[in-house]
């Protein structure tokens, strides 16, 4: 084994990136559409035996050929992985896998934090990472027998958000509200929060709370060893909500709010799983539905990305609060347009 040595995979190097296909394929999985960094192991015969990636701080795609399984040669990968994600700064590591696999990655000093049975395992390099997480987050100045929470990406703060606070907000004594603060949308984590932050500081009975690492969006949720996206999407509403359900526990949470999606056939189905699993926790699931213009058009952050990026003002002064319009029209916000324009899909169904 120590004659091995990894080499990074260049994404120009469309003939290693086939070879890693066919050994994923092997273990049931495939490769990820977001990664960042791809390595791999070959043999004397240049066939790749073991590989494995990154995207963020996660660890993702590993996998070893069978007949080179035993050797120490995953214990190779992530060693070589994990010094590159302290490389980057990233003390703090996830990854996702096969719950059949949880076992060797156990004895590689990672820790389970939930799993879905037969299909998918996230765990975490740092043994109290989770509770450590829980533990700081911010509770009730004094409670109060209704407590909510809701959790958004506003991507960005919309007229449509700000009805949905409001409204969870007016029926309740405390609304915990979780920001996602994954860096993966059009909008910077730093502007979302404070455009949310500003859209509602009207409202006295909100706790703020960056989600962290813990409730992670739809465009970075591993799918490589899921068969269909349908699947993909139940998967990450059930660790969602196994994940949420320990934070309501912590916080005396007993409803979420969350608005109707009548266009979005994905949130649609996120939506539903929520109806169904949270009543089991004891959690009500609250929908709303979603707040419209006076023409009677659904407002979204979809639409309003469309109209940021169409430059069409007009629509945007009737689907955003003051606040947010003013940052839109600022100096400030002058690269995050450009961004916005200068992407080629905008939308998300």
């Amino acid at each position: 084994m120590s004659a091995y040595s990894i080499s990074k995979i260049f994404p120009s190097d469309v003939a290693s990136f086939k070879k890693i296909d066919q050994l994923l394929e092997q273990e049931g999985i495939r490769r990820d559409d977001n990664l960042d960094y791809t390595c791999a192991i070959f043999d004397e015969d240049l066939n790749v035996i073991a590989t494995g990636s990154c995207f963020g701080n996660t660890l993702r795609c590993l996998g070893v050929r069978q007949d080179y399984q035993g050797e120490g040669l995953l214990n190779k990968i992530v060693s070589h992985l994990v010094n590159l994600q302290f490389e980057r700064g990233n003390s703090h590591i996830f990854l996702y896998t096969k719950p059949c696999t949880a076992k060797y990655f156990t004895d590689l000093g990672f820790y389970e934090i939930v799993r879905l049975p037969k299909k998918i395992s996230f765990m975490e390099n740092k043994k109290s990472g989770f509770q450590t997480y829980l533990s700081k987050l911010a509770k009730n100045p004094w409670t109060g027998p209704r407590t909510a929470a809701l959790v958004l990406n506003a991507n960005p703060f919309t007229l449509g958000h700000q009805y949905l606070i409001e409204q969870a907000a007016a029926e309740n004594d405390w609304l915990h509200l979780f920001i996602v603060s994954e860096d993966s949308s059009l909008v910077p984590f730093s502007i979302r929060k404070q455009l949310v932050q500003a859209g509602t500081a009207h409202l006295k009975n909100i706790i703020y709370h960056d989600t962290g690492d813990y409730i992670i969006s739809r465009s970075t949720f591993p799918s490589y060893f899921l068969r269909d996206k349908e699947q993909v999407i139940e998967s990450q509403a059930r660790i969602d909500l196994t994940i949420f359900i320990q934070i309501a526990k912590e916080l005396d949470i007993s409803r979420r709010y969350v608005g109707e999606e009548p266009t979005s056939l994905v949130t649609s189905l996120y939506n539903q799983i929520m109806q169904e699993d949270l009543p089991k926790a004891g959690i009500d699931c609250i929908t709303l539905p979603r707040k419209e213009t006076a023409e009677g058009q659904v407002i979204s952050a979809s639409t309003a990305r469309q109209a940021i990026k169409e430059g069409n003002w007009k629509l945007l002064e009737r689907l955003l609060p003051q606040s947010s319009l003013d940052y839109f029209l600022s100096e400030q916000a002058k690269p995050v347009i450009e961004r916005i324009q200068a992407a080629d899909e905008v939308r998300h169904y």
